[in-house]
């Protein structure tokens, strides 16, 4: 019943933040060279950071519900086990 989380690994971590600012760089560098006005420039660099900035929020959410999800089914599964001791206590 006791599940230890394992951490990630340096190398994944250090890949993840590589990624994503090697992601947003290209992007950045795309959006500054298109040839379109400025304030086709900005909108499309507006909607791309709103859209980064849905997926951190939408990954936290599920994330966080996934956690307590977790935590309600230990409560549940304690109390169970604290009932089933008393009993086999008690016969």
């Amino acid at each position: 019943m006791n599940q230890t989380i394992q951490p990630h690994s340096s190398g994944w971590v250090t890949f993840t933040y590589v990624s994503f600012a090697a992601s947003a760089f290209l992007v950045a560098v795309g959006v500054f060279f298109l040839p379109i006005d400025l304030w086709m420039k900005g909108y499309l660099t507006m909607g791309i950071v709103m859209l980064v900035q849905t997926c951190v929020t939408l990954t936290k959410t599920i994330r966080d519900n996934y956690e307590s999800g977790k935590f309600v089914n230990r409560i549940e599964d304690a109390k169970a086990e604290r009932l089933l001791m008393e009993v086999s206590k008690a016969g």
